[in-house]
């Protein structure tokens, strides 16, 4: 990863927001689930009703503090909501409820890959706030639409320390803040759905300049291309403001999808402009030691862990293991794979390879594979026993993803039993042999090479049945 400039380098923090993955909103009973019609999950609390008092959802608070203790950050003995007032047409009570002067949490840390080591990423605080509802703009000229079904769905917002350089370093924390929070099953971490929202504060200084820039929020990102791509937009578009003697002002601007550009949205307001105090109807939250540890206990072995066990319990290579342990389900169903039959190399082989392009073709997620573990691990044992051979595998692998059969049953249905009567491969053997003088000539004048287009002539004859091991052997004895 390098510097976008000789001469400047950036200073890229980022705030992300992580809709938690609870049945009801954060201060009412109203359901979470995306894709409801318009307005239909709402009640007099979301909709800032007058007389009306929020009551806080403990599980949220349990997602939180499981974040908190995941990013190894300081759970703060006692937080305490606010009010941050400003005015939009999705925010029915005219402020929302968040965390400003007292955090749930606090410091903490991520590590992500870089240059073939670690860098550490901290995190300024980790707090919890209620979602705003959704301003429709699109179907009307002069009219927006607002859908509430959000408002008051929980949120934590995960700020960090501006320890980023480069929009890779940024994109690959964003991965890792998401592999944990899936991990924890306490967000989905769909951007495109809005569930996984990720704003960057970028500013640009001379290089071994220790004061920090003037700042730009730029949002909209939802996808980490779209990320990568406007960080690199607006490094570039701010060193060439100071390269032409302007200045930079501080200000929220939105990135363009479809011109690739980054344009104003509005001046960057200061939190003093949001008026926040203490929200009055709710009282501060306590998170004693016992509570703490009563989360920690809920924690699964997170990615870096599971990562590091793969290398060191099953002898397998960093990128396997970093690949494997993407998602808790695929780590899943590798282990699966394993208690039935221990390959691992082979089966982190069969993983990533197949497995990973045919799910991609699908367009679905290892959980809703129609491939088993059970059904993969007992091909490879197949293929070890010298019931098939490897290209025989393919064909199988291909049938079992397609209708989800066991393999026995695919190799009997369509014959598929390797070859090893050493008399039927002699055959073919033979038959190669005669129909290609040339070759014959060629390989026995030093034309080593030409071994491999024996083999596929013979594994072509037998329709891939014939056992490569014997063949091989056969071939190289004949060819004297």
């Amino acid at each position: 990863m390098e510097r976008v400039h000789e001469k400047y380098e950036a200073v890229i923090g980022l705030e992300i927001h992580a809709q938690l993955l609870t049945k009801s909103k954060i201060f009412c009973g109203c359901s979470t689930k995306f894709g409801a019609s318009p307005n239909t999950q709402t009640c007099p609390v979301c909709l800032g009703l007058p007389g009306v008092l929020p009551v806080l959802n403990r599980e949220a608070v349990n997602f939180a503090v499981m974040m908190a203790h995941a990013t190894h950050c300081r759970i703060e003995p006692l937080c305490r909501f606010a009010r941050k007032n400003y005015f939009y047409p999705d925010l029915p009570k005219g402020y929302q409820i968040s965390q400003y002067e007292q955090p749930l949490a606090t410091g903490g840390y991520v590590e992500i890959d870089r240059d073939g080591g670690t860098k550490r990423i901290g995190l300024t605080r980790i707090h919890m706030e209620e979602d705003a509802g959704k301003s429709i703009h699109e179907g009307s000229e002069d009219t927006s639409l607002v859908d509430l079904n959000r408002a008051g769905v929980p949120l934590i917002e995960i700020v960090s320390e501006p320890d980023m350089r480069v929009p890779e370093e940024a994109v690959e924390y964003l991965k890792s803040l998401r592999e944990i929070l899936r991990y924890l099953d306490i967000c989905d971490g769909n951007m495109e759905e809005g569930s996984f929202r990720c704003d960057a504060n970028v500013s640009v200084r001379l290089v071994g300049e220790t004061r920090l820039g003037t700042k730009a929020e730029v949002k909209n990102m939802n996808s980490f291309r779209f990320v990568q791509k406007a960080l690199e937009y607006e490094i570039k578009r701010q060193i060439d403001i100071l390269e032409g003697g302007g200045r930079v002002v501080q200000e929220t601007r939105l990135w363009d999808t479809d011109k690739g550009v980054t344009v104003s949205m509005r001046s960057k307001e200061e939190a003093h402009d949001y008026r926040y105090f203490p929200e009055p109807d709710l009282v501060p939250v306590e998170v004693s030691k016992e509570w703490q540890e009563e989360i920690r206990k809920r924690l699964p072995e997170l990615p870096d862990e599971k990562r590091d066990r793969f290398i060191r319990e099953y002898d397998i290579p960093a990128y396997d293991a970093h690949v494997l342990t993407s998602s808790r389900s695929l780590a899943g169903f590798f282990e699966e794979c394993i208690k039935e039959y221990c390959k691992p190399k082979v089966i982190s082989n069969w993983i990533m390879g197949d497995l990973l392009r045919e799910l991609k073709i699908s367009g679905v997620d290892v959980e809703e594979s129609p491939l088993r573990p059970a059904q993969l691990s007992r091909m490879i044992q197949m293929m070890d026993e010298g019931i098939i051979s490897g290209k025989i595998a393919k064909t199988v692998f291909e049938e079992m993803y397609k209708n989800g059969k066991d393999p026995d049953v695919i190799v009997k249905e369509k014959g598929l039993v390797q070859i090893t009567d050493e008399g039927e491969i002699e055959g073919y053997v033979e038959r190669v042999i005669i129909e290609n003088p040339k070759e014959v000539e060629g390989y026995r004048g030093g034309k080593d090479r030409l071994l491999g287009f024996f083999v596929g002539q013979v594994m072509k004859l037998s329709g891939g049945k014939a056992n490569p091991a014997v063949v091989n052997e056969m071939l190289k004895k004949r060819l004297k």
